[in-house]
C-alpha cells in the first residue's frame, strides 16, 4: 500500500484564494489588512520565512511591511518597537519572528503584542481562550494549518485516537488542545508525546492520527506506524545533501519513503504544513481586520 499524499501546496493555495476575495470585499469598504513583520538579526531561515510571508501577503492584497533589527538591540528598544505598532492603526495584525536572540526572552515580547493583533495566537490570553474551547480568536498558524489539512482531506478525527510527537507551546500542545475539543473537526482522544515519553513506538503505532513535530529527523519511521494511519510531518530539518547544489536538502521529522508504504495518508516535506501555516497567518490577518471593522 502507497499512501495517499495530502498536498499542502495545492490546499493553500485555495484558502489563498478564498482570502483574496474576503481581503477585496474589505478593501471595498475601506480597509486594507495589515501585517507587521519584525525581525531582530538576520538568521538566514528567518529573512527566508519573513519574505515568504511578505510575498504571500502582496499576493492577495495585504499591506505587509518588516521591521528589520539589530540583533544586539536591547529588550527595552524591541518592547518600544511593539508597543508603537500595537498603537498603529495600519496594522490589524503583528507577526514577532522567532527566535529571538538569547539575550531577550521571548515570552516577554510575546506578552507585549495587543491580543487582538497577535497574529501567531501565542499571547497568554489567546491560549487561554483556546484552552477554553473558543475558536473567535486568533489560533497558532501550524496547529490551524493541521486541522485544515485533516478537514479538506476528508479525515473527521471524531472518535480518532491522535497522537502528537512535541510538546512545544506552538505547535504540539495548542494541536493537543484543537483535536481533543467538543466541536465539528474534533472529538479526538488524545495522547500526547514528547522526549521524555518511554517506548515512543508503542504510543504511535495505536494512532489513527499521528502528527510529528519533534524537530529530528527519522524520528518515526515504518515499524512505528498503523497501517493505513493518516501521518502529519511537521517536522523541516536540513540535513547534508553533497548531490544538491546547496549541499543540504529539507526532510521532516519521519522517514518518509519508509512510513508512505504503511500510512494510508500522509504529508511531505516540503509541501505539506509549511505552505498551510503561511496561509493560516494570512487567515489570521484577515480575521484581526475583519473583527477591527466590526468595531
Amino acid at each position: 500500500m502507497t499512501a495517499a499524499i495530502i498536498d499542502g501546496r495545492a490546499i493553500a493555495a485555495d484558502l489563498r484564494a478564498d482570502l483574496a476575495g474576503e481581503v477585496g470585499e474589505l478593501s471595498a469598504r475601506g480597509v486594507t489588512p495589515g501585517l507587521a513583520a519584525v525581525l531582530v538579526g538576520d538568521d538566514p531561515g528567518s529573512v527566508s520565512y519573513v519574505t515568504a510571508k511578505a510575498e504571500a501577503c502582496a499576493e492577495i492584497g495585504i499591506f505587509s511591511e518588516t521591521f528589520r533589527l539589530p540583533a544586539d538591540i536591547p529588550r527595552e528598544a524591541l518592547l518600544e518597537r511593539i508597543a508603537a505598532l500595537n498603537a498603529d492603526d495600519r496594522f490589524h495584525a503583528i507577526l514577532q519572528q522567532l527566535p529571538l536572540p538569547p539575550h531577550i526572552d521571548e515570552r516577554v515580547i510575546l506578552d507585549s503584542i495587543a491580543p487582538a493583533k497577535d497574529v501567531d495566537g501565542l499571547h497568554p490570553a489567546n491560549l487561554g481562550r483556546l484552552l477554553r474551547g473558543e475558536s473567535d480568536g486568533p489560533i497558532p498558524c501550524t496547529p490551524h494549518g493541521v486541522m485544515h489539512l485533516l478537514a479538506t482531506s476528508g479525515v473527521d478525527p471524531a472518535g480518532k485516537h491522535a497522537v502528537v510527537v512535541g510538546r512545544s507551546s506552538l505547535v504540539g500542545r495548542p494541536l493537543a488542545v484543537l483535536l481533543s475539543n467538543k466541536a465539528a473537526g474534533a472529538n479526538a482522544t488524545v495522547t500526547l508525546c514528547h522526549t521524555g515519553t518511554a517506548d515512543l513506538a508503542a504510543h504511535t503505532r495505536t494512532a489513527d492520527i499521528l502528527v510529528v513535530a519533534a524537530g529530528r529527523p527519522g524520528t518515526v519511521t515504518a515499524e512505528m506506524v498503523k497501517p493505513g494511519a493518516t501521518v502529519i510531518d511537521v517536522g523541516t530539518n536540513r540535513i547534508d545533501d553533497a548531490s544538491r547544489k546547496r549541499g543540504w536538502r529539507l526532510v521532516g521529522d519521519v522517514d518518509y519513503a519508509g512510513v508512505s508504504e504503511v500510512a494510508g495518508r500522509i504529508t511531505r516535506v516540503p509541501g505539506g504544513v509549511g505552505p498551510m501555516t503561511i496561509a493560516m497567518l494570512l487567515a489570521n490577518t484577515v480575521r484581526a481586520a475583519r473583527v477591527a471593522a466590526a468595531g
